[in-house]
């Protein structure tokens, strides 16, 4: 297949399930050796998750296949560039490249405005519009602790 059919597939795949219902126009196939291994749509009003976004959809299936945490070797197609928590999956995944169809700012144009909390990350937790408090507790470094000096830890 061609980068067009697999973006073509993740287009078809957000019209496709926004047509049932299933979530918002957005579609993603995760794509290694030039085969779609898994694909994802929008399902966030369809299971009542907030974080079921195409491509987080996507990457849950791909390393539920692969039985792997990251995906190294994969590369992503999704209908919409990524929002800001599909864009930290996507980093945690490692996948090696992506590509997308619409922008950010057409998305905007629709309804889905991420640039709200593009700039809440860049804040510090205070200044946060959710407020954001530091308590600590007695055993909070524990498990940090523990995992730094683990020679067992998989690192991630």
């Amino acid at each position: 297949m061609t980068e067009q059919a697999f973006m073509q597939r993740a287009i078809a795949l957000a019209l496709e399930k926004m047509r049932t219902n299933s979530g918002g126009p957005f579609g993603a196939v995760i794509v290694r050796n030039n085969t779609i291994i898994s694909e994802g749509w929008n399902e966030v009003t369809s299971s009542n998750d907030p974080t079921a976004h195409a491509e987080i959809v996507a990457i849950r299936r791909a390393c539920a296949l692969l039985g792997a945490f990251n995906l190294p070797d994969c590369d992503i197609y999704t209908s919409c560039e990524p929002c800001p928590m599909c864009l930290g999956a996507i980093y945690w995944a490692r996948l090696r490249r992506v590509y997308y169809a619409n922008s950010r700012a057409e998305a905007s144009q629709i309804g889905f405005d991420d640039g709200f909390i593009y700039g809440e990350v860049a804040r510090v937790p205070e200044l946060r519009k959710i407020p954001h408090f530091r308590l600590m507790t007695d055993d909070a470094q524990v498990a940090f602790k523990e995992w730094a000096a683990s020679p067992e830890k998989i690192r991630y």
